[in-house]
């Protein structure tokens, strides 16, 4: 299987999930000197249990190549320059998931391993906006985001070529290599669920006026809006019986008539 058709693979399956994550950690909005610290204990606490797990799971004539690839040294780096020169606290993240995630075959670790590698890319992008915002840089409290630095590219290109030659051409190993990605994205999705914004709350909805079917056949579906506006209240005094007047006012009114000698009239009391 060509290193861009399992790629596809493994990009299509996890999108939703890559997603979430973007928007639970929010890497690309401005953010605080703490809540970027928490967001590297985050990654210093999954990667402590991650990593050895990997390292683990390869074959032996692996471990070497992914030996050069971790990273969990830079995330612990990072918090402890964030304590000493940010002063910033470090806080307590679960990482539980991590140490459950199922690895019981080369495919399932090398599903799992794309989604850190996939994560190291648009970690440099950050660590340059970071720079700007908050000061941080490689060496410095964003060693981990800035990752490879110039070889980030060259270092996501060598996996995906390895990662395909691994994974194989057997359909099964794809199912199982993009399983496994989903469960750790979704393992890292928990761990930083803390960090995740607040649901909007729900707006308040005004009662909706019930309408008569037979204004509703008249005016339409969309009645509430073309319905013609109420008239005005119009009252009307009648004399009450023993108010009526003496001489009361007497108008004529035409009668039918057959006759063609005029036209006949009645007087009516107004």
């Amino acid at each position: 299987m060509s290193s861009d058709i399992i790629l596809d693979e493994l990009r299509l399956t996890t999108r939703a999930e890559h997603e979430r994550l973007e928007q639970v950690l929010r890497l690309g909005a401005a953010m605080t000197l703490q809540r970027y610290g928490a967001i590297l204990c985050g990654f210093d606490a999954f990667l402590r249990v991650w990593e050895p797990r990997i390292h683990a799971a390869l074959p032996e004539r692996l471990q070497p190549w992914f030996r050069a690839r971790r990273r969990g040294g830079l995330a612990s780096a990072d918090v402890q320059w964030l304590r000493d020169v940010g002063h910033v606290a470090p806080v307590a993240m679960n990482a539980g998931l991590a140490a459950a995630l199922p690895l019981d075959d080369l495919a399932e670790a090398m599903g799992s391993l794309y989604v850190i590698e996939s994560l190291a890319p648009d970690g440099r992008a950050v660590a340059l906006r970071l720079k700007q915002t908050l000061d941080v840089g490689q060496g410095h409290g964003a060693s981990y985001l800035h990752g490879f630095g110039g070889e980030t590219a060259a270092m996501w290109d060598n996996f995906r070529v390895l990662g395909a030659l691994e994974i194989g051409d057997s359909p099964n190993n794809a199912r199982r290599a993009c399983r496994s990605a989903q469960r750790t994205f979704a393992a890292l999705i928990d761990l930083f669920a803390p960090l995740a914004p607040p649901a909007p709350a729900a707006g308040r909805s005004e009662p909706s006026q019930r309408i008569a079917p037979a204004l509703l056949a008249a005016f339409g579906a969309d009645a509430q809006t073309s319905r013609p506006a109420p008239l005005a209240d119009i009252h009307i005094d009648l004399p009450a019986e023993d108010e009526a007047e003496e001489d009361p006012a007497l108008v004529e009114l035409p009668m039918d008539d057959d006759s063609d000698e005029g036209e006949a009239t009645q007087r009516m009391p107004l």
